[in-house]
C-alpha cells in the first residue's frame, strides 16, 4: 500500500493512520516513508534520508503526547496545525508524524480537523496508534488506514533477539505478546531484573505468602524510571534557558517542571503496568500447567518453577479458576493506575492483599 504511493510514480495520501500492536514496526515504517517523501527532488537524496533517520530534517515534525493519558492541544497546536500552513524549508513536502493518535481528546481533535480536511498540497500526516478502536471517528475517517500485524513469537526471537539463549529469547518474545520492542526490553538491560521482581511477587502470591508492601521492588523500579525521565526533561529545559530572554525564563522553567512531572508520572505508570502484565502472565502460565496444557505457557524458560507453583496451589486445594480471578484483579489494578490515577503504593498494597485472600486455599 505504501510502496504504491511512493514518488515519483505514486501519489501519497495527505493523511494515513498506521495501526497495529506495539512493536509491529509502525514507527520504523513512518520514518522510512517520511525519508522517501522528503528526499524526492533533493540535490542530496541520501543525505536527506539520513537526516530523517536521525530526526534532524527540518521538514519532519515528530509529535509525542506530553500527557500521561491524553494528547494536549498544546502538543499539536503550534507543532502541527500552525506549522502545516508554512511552506517547507528545503524539501517539496512537510511530513508530520503523530504518535498516540488514540490519546487525542476532543479539543485536540477539533484543532486537527481543518488540517486533516484541507491540508496544503505539500503536507502529509502520519498518525500512529496501538488502539485504533479508541481513535475518534472524526480523525480516523479522514485518514487512509494502514494495518500492521504482529510478528509471531518465533519470528521475534529469531530476528530481533541476538546473543540470548534460544529458550530465554522465545520466552521474552512470548511474554511480550507480539510487541517486538517489549521483547527486546525483557531480553536486554534491566529486563531480566524486571522479570525476576515480577515473578518473585507472583510466586509469593502462589505460595500464599504475599503481603502488603510485597510489591516494594516493583514500585521502587517504576519510581526510578519516572525520576530518570523527569531528570532528562529538566536537563533539556536547563540547557535551553540561556537562549531565552530573561522575561521568558520563568515561564519556560514552570512549563519545563510541569512537563517533567507529567512525563515522570507517565513513565512510572508504564513501568508498573509492564510489571503487572508479567505478574498476570505468570499466573496464567501456572493455570495452563494446572489445566494440563503446558504447551501454552509463555515463560518456557521457567517450566520447573511454574510446575512447583502449580503443585503448591493444588496441594492447598486452589483450582485454576481462582488464578483466572486473580488475573482479573490484576487487570483491574492496571486500569485504575492508568485511567483513575490511583496512588501506586496504595494500589499495589491492595492488590497484594486481594491476591493473598484469593489464592489462600
Amino acid at each position: 500500500m505504501l510502496g504504491g504511493a511512493l514518488p515519483p510514480q505514486g501519489r501519497p495520501s495527505h493523511a494515513y493512520l498506521f495501526h497495529g500492536p506495539p512493536g509491529a514496526g509502525k514507527r520504523a515504517a513512518a520514518r522510512a516513508f517520511a525519508a522517501v517523501l522528503l528526499a524526492e527532488g533533493s540535490s542530496d537524496p541520501a543525505g536527506a534520508q539520513a537526516r530523517v533517520e536521525h530526526g534532524t530534517h527540518p521538514d519532519l515534525t515528530w509529535v509525542v503526547p506530553t500527557g500521561a493519558t491524553e494528547m494536549r492541544v498544546s502538543d499539536i497546536d503550534e507543532a502541527v496545525v500552525a506549522a502545516a500552513t508554512r511552506t517547507p524549508f528545503e524539501s517539496r513536502r512537510r511530513v508530520f508524524v503523530i504518535e498516540g493518535a488514540d490519546l487525542m481528546n476532543d479539543n485536540a481533535a477539533n484543532r486537527m480537523l481543518k488540517t486533516l480536511e484541507e491540508p496544503p498540497s505539500f503536507v502529509h500526516l502520519v498518525l500512529l496508534t496501538d488502539r485504533p478502536s479508541r481513535v475518534l471517528q472524526t480523525i480516523s475517517s479522514r485518514c487512509q488506514p494502514v494495518r500492521f500485524d504482529a510478528l509471531s513469537p518465533e519470528d521475534i526471537a529469531r530476528s530481533g533477539l541476538h546473543g540470548i539463549a534460544p529458550e530465554t529469547a522465545l520466552a521474552c518474545a512470548r511474554l511480550a505478546l507480539g510487541d517486538g520492542e517489549r521483547a527486546k526490553m525483557l531480553a536486554y538491560g534491566d529486563g531480566a531484573a524486571l522479570r525476576s521482581e515480577a515473578e518473585t511477587f507472583a510466586r509469593a502470591a502462589c505460595a500464599g505468602t504475599v503481603r502488603p508492601l510485597a510489591a516494594e521492588a516493583l514500585i521502587d523500579r517504576a519510581k526510578a524510571l519516572g525520576a530518570a525521565v523527569a531528570a532528562s526533561i529538566e536537563e533539556t529545559t536547563a540547557e535551553g534557558m540561556d537562549m531565552l530572554p530573561k522575561k521568558e525564563q520563568a515561564r519556560a522553567r514552570r512549563e519545563g517542571e510541569e512537563r517533567a512531572k507529567r512525563a515522570a508520572r507517565g513513565a512510572q505508570t508504564d513501568g508498573l503496568d509492564r510489571a503487572l502484565v508479567l505478574v498476570g502472565l505468570w499466573l496464567r502460565d501456572v493455570a495452563c500447567v494446572m489445566d494440563g496444557a503446558p504447551e501454552l505457557i509463555h515463560a518456557v524458560d521457567r517450566r520447573s518453577q511454574l510446575e512447583e507453583d502449580a503443585a503448591s496451589l493444588a496441594d492447598r486445594g486452589v483450582r485454576p479458576n481462582r488464578l483466572r480471578d486473580a488475573i482479573a484483579v490484576i487487570d483491574s489494578t492496571r486500569f485504575g493506575l492508568r485511567e483513575l490515577n490511583l496512588t501506586p503504593d496504595l494500589a499495589l498494597d491492595a492488590l497484594a492483599s486481594r491476591l493473598a485472600r484469593g489464592l489462600a486455599g
